[in-house]
């Protein structure tokens, strides 16, 4: 083995050897260290590469074993393809192809299980009728609350693409409140008449919307239509023992299969 050599990946060192770096010559990175292309340097003196640090880990451990290994619940494939595409490794590129036709396969039959529950809660709040004078007023608000688990990480994305919060007069993905890669829980209330737009994020309040449709979501009709629509468009089918068809509108746990 040659002599170590410390690389700089997007501020993340990593620390290999020369024989390691161009083991696959054609690659950028066999370009890059036998001298083809000029390499940079950092304060330190270390090679650096303006690419992702995290996902180079993954890149060096295929140069040493020539297999990718990626851990069970990795979410990451978009990244790591960009990357992979960077560094021309046309072994790991094959690899790559291979992952996610497995991936996809083992996608096909899934499982999406909603719980769903509502109450009514009374939120008070100010208005202000006229400069310096104010009102107390009080309301009834629906308060709703759907935990969801599929055991197609994919679905879940999908879902995330379409479903975002409305807060702080912004909407946000709810990807982002994805306790795991299965697991969803959505917690938001229905629209107030007359409770003010500054009342929603002083009390820490989300509503929920459907994009692109830009459509808020006030009832939990709307709700199981709208994730029906989504769901049967990706392949699920209603499970016909539960909850029984002419009742699911009406159920608190609905479920959801997919066969391919």
């Amino acid at each position: 083995m040659s002599e170590p050599i410390t690389l700089n990946v997007g501020g993340k060192l990593y620390t290999t050897s020369l024989s390691t770096l161009t083991s696959f010559p054609d690659s950028m990175l066999g370009a890059m260290f036998s001298g083809k292309i000029p390499t940079k340097k950092d304060s330190q003196g270390n090679c650096f590469i303006d690419r992702d640090g995290k996902i180079f880990r993954y890149i060096l451990n295929f140069l040493r074993t020539s297999h990718l290994d990626l851990p069970e619940d990795f979410q990451e494939m978009g990244l790591l393809r960009r990357e992979v595409d960077f560094y021309q490794i046309q072994p790991l590129i094959e690899a790559l192809q291979e992952k996610e036709v497995e991936l996809s396969k083992a996608e096909k039959n899934a499982m999406l299980n909603i719980t769903l529950d509502q109450k009514t809660q009374t939120v008070h709040f100010t208005v202000r009728e006229a400069p310096q004078i104010y009102s107390l007023s009080s309301s009834n608000m629906e308060v709703f609350s759907a935990r969801i688990f599929s055991t197609s990480c994919l679905f879940l994305k999908l879902l995330g693409s379409k479903l975002y919060y409305c807060f702080n007069g912004n909407l946000s993905s709810i990807s982002s409140y994805l306790q795991d890669p299965n697991h969803l829980t959505l917690d938001w209330v229905a629209s107030v008449d007359g409770l003010p737009e500054e009342e929603y994020t002083r009390q820490n309040l989300k509503r929920l919307w459907v994009v692109p449709d830009n459509k808020q979501i006030n009832s939990f009709q709307v709700f199981v239509e709208e994730v029906l629509k989504i769901a049967m468009s990706d392949g699920f089918c209603i499970d016909s023992a539960h909850p029984h068809t002419s009742d699911f509108m009406n159920n608190k746990i609905i479920r959801l299969i997919r066969y391919k």
